[in-house]
């Protein structure tokens, strides 16, 4: 999905991937999409910003530091006791397995000796010791699901706080890979990197206790094996637990040669397929375009190359883990009979019973099962590892956010004595160092109603960003007014997921304004037909045109009346007599509110006291005044007027056929 940007209250697409050739033109002002395709274009090579070695940790020390995190503040409490509660069902489980052990060997010494009386006996120690087994392993599994759940909603959390820290959302976009596929690191990667952790934590737990456990048994039971080799004795104290131990090691070894290239390839695979969602969700939310341009086969051809790219990196990995199962199940199928053959000559010797010798091959699988481990579980290891991968290199890009801004030139923002706006000496310049606007100064003063003007390219939707601060590249200052004082309109406004209340009152809560308040403020929006929908749940965006959106946010901003508006091509969406309607807010409801507008239409200057021109050259845009074309006020406001009463008097929107 796109990032979403808490600050303008709206989604922003991610810029493609660095280096990707674009020829769209900075600060285009139809959309704020096409400055950052513009803006990413422009990042160096081979590295987007931010990307570079250090942020590629060793799994030690990114481990260390997210669980640092995730325990910080005595928030990880919760898990700890989990931890502890599944460490006391381990050493449970590890008694009871010696004990099965033990019963291994009076059991077939039993059918050894034909003795029926003990064979029966054997066997009700055997439902004592299973069923106590099967509660342990109940409790561990229980536990084990809750620590899962644990992990993941304390890890989801901290990158969640990180993600949409003021302004991260949208400017996490300029770093590269390590911040692409958000929706990915917060799903999917958190949910493998939570299981996955508990699932191999436990398991070599489990595995090292299982190792202290039996390496005693299996030592004490294999004594010490003599070979005659050329007519000398060769006395080996522990024989079985040295076979384990190199049968384990040779696996182990051959299992990495063979399988380290898994860790690559899953992190690639991860890659691609975030890739293909996140093509499907854009063709998804652009399926009326797409069908209006007639471009289902041009939209076919490029997610065919989404999915053979996934398909390409998906046969990688088969081909890897058809070559690691020959090392893995061979070891598995070899583990059936090594133990036998060496256990046999100790009982072919008459040293041990039938009964030992299956304590012996008992207590040889136990050690040689928690010696294999990371044999039998590599290609989960290796997910796992990629999992790590990319959760740690998106933390550590949002934690680096801010250095990479600084190191790149950062504008100045600080608040206005006055509370008024002003630009000192301001310039914006693109990711790369590329100046866009050059050494700007001006002064808007409350009550003013400034338009900003230029064409295409020229910097303007860069310039509404280094108001909200989305945009931190350049130098210079910027002073602001208070931020609860300030709104922002972009062309698309954000509407959340819910009702038409919370889209109303956002980013406030839905109950925040009364019903009439809210009635009113569609009426006077031309909304009237929404009225009785306000607590329906709809995909509000899709069920509304795009002048129906515009419309709602100008209703949003008329319930929470804020002293500076600043608006992005606010009414590109409406026609001139919605246009009107909606602008002359300011002269009546929101009279004294002051107005920074961006747009080019035919009109926009009647509405406005003071225009500013963008104006590009071959050092950067300029910012020049130009005095203002206002009409005679007493017509325009006779017409504003006329609609006023229209729109408030009728809750029929004339125009919603045009949008």
């Amino acid at each position: 999905m796109p990032d979403f940007d808490p600050k303008l209250g709206r989604q922003m697409p991610p810029p493609p991937a660095a280096g990707s050739n674009q020829d769209v033109g900075p600060g285009q002002d139809t959309t704020l999409a096409k400055e950052a395709d513009h803006a990413a274009a422009h990042q160096s090579e081979p590295q987007a910003l931010g990307t570079s070695p250090e942020m590629k940790p060793g799994i030690g020390r990114e481990l260390f530091l997210l669980f640092r995190d995730m325990f910080r503040n005595r928030k990880g409490w919760p898990m700890m006791r989990l931890a502890l509660a599944i460490l006391v069902v381990l050493i449970g489980n590890m008694v009871g397995q010696v004990r099965l052990n033990q019963w291994n060997g009076a059991f077939f010494d039993a059918v050894e000796k034909r003795n029926t009386p003990a064979f029966f006996e054997q066997l009700l120690v055997f439902v004592a010791i299973v069923a106590a087994l099967l509660a342990l392993v109940v409790a561990q599994t229980w536990l084990q699901e809750r620590l899962k759940i644990r992990l993941r909603q304390r890890l989801t959390q901290i990158l969640l706080h990180l993600w949409l820290k003021p302004n991260h959302a949208y400017q996490l976009g300029f770093m590269g890979e390590a911040a692409r596929q958000p929706d990915q690191r917060l799903q999917e990667d958190c949910r493998l990197f939570s299981e996955l952790s508990t699932e191999l934590g436990v398991g070599m737990l489990q595995a090292f206790l299982l190792l202290v456990s039996f390496i005693g048994v299996l030592w004490t039971l294999s004594g010490e094996t003599t070979f005659v080799i050329r007519g000398d004795e060769i006395t080996i104290p522990g024989y079985m637990v040295w076979v384990a131990i190199g049968y384990a090691g040779i696996g182990s070894g051959l299992t990495w040669l063979v399988g380290r290239p898994l860790i690559r390839l899953n992190t690639l695979r991860y890659a691609r397929e975030a890739d293909l969602r996140f093509a499907l969700v854009r063709v998804n939310e652009s399926a009326e375009s797409v069908s209006l341009y007639n471009g289902e086969d041009d939209e076919r051809r490029n997610l065919d190359e989404f999915v053979e790219a996934v398909l390409r990196a998906t046969r990688r990995l088969s081909g890897a883990l058809a070559r690691l199962t020959w090392i893995t199940s061979g070891y598995g199928w070899l583990a059936i009979v090594v133990p036998i053959l060496a256990a046999a000559p100790g009982y072919f010797s008459g040293r041990l019973s039938f009964g030992g010798m299956m304590m012996v091959v008992g207590a040889f699988n136990q050690v040689q099962a928690a010696l294999r481990y990371f044999v039998d579980n590599f290609p989960k290891i290796a997910d796992w590892r990629s999992a790590v991968l990319r959760v740690a290199t998106f933390r550590q890009a949002a934690i680096d956010l801010e250095e990479v801004t600084a190191e790149n030139g950062k504008i100045d923002i600080q608040p206005h004595p006055k509370g008024w706006l002003s630009f000192e000496g301001m310039t914006i310049a693109l990711s790369d160092g590329s100046i866009l606007i050059e050494d700007a100064t001006a002064e808007i003063q409350p009550g003013e109603r400034v338009l900003i003007m230029g064409e295409s390219g020229a910097g303007k939707s860069t310039l509404f960003r280094a108001v909200a601060e989305l945009w931190p590249w350049g130098s210079g200052t910027i002073r602001l007014p208070p931020g609860h004082e300030m709104m922002f309109l972009p062309q698309r406004p954000y509407l959340p997921l819910g009702t038409l209340r919370a889209a109303l009152s956002y980013p406030a809560s839905p109950d925040t304004f009364n019903d009439a308040d809210i009635r009113a403020a569609l009426d006077r929006c031309g909304l009237g037909e929404f009225v009785d929908m306000l607590d329906r749940n709809e995909r509000w965006d899709k069920t509304m045109s795009l002048g129906q959106q515009q419309r709602v946010a100008f209703a949003r901003v008329l319930l929470h009346r804020p002293r500076w508006v600043f608006m992005d091509e606010a009414t590109s969406a409406l026609d001139e007599e919605n246009q009107a309607a909606m602008l002359s807010l300011f002269e009546n409801e929101l009279k004294g509110a002051t107005v920074m507008s961006i747009g080019h239409r035919p009109g926009l200057e009647e509405f406005h006291t003071r225009t500013l021109h963008i104006r590009k050259t071959e050092e950067g845009a300029i910012l020049l005044a130009k005095p203002s074309l206002r009409r005679a006020a007493h017509p325009r406001r006779r017409w504003i007027g006329h609609l006023h009463k229209r729109f408030g008097r009728s809750s029929h929107d004339p125009s919603q056929s045009k949008g």
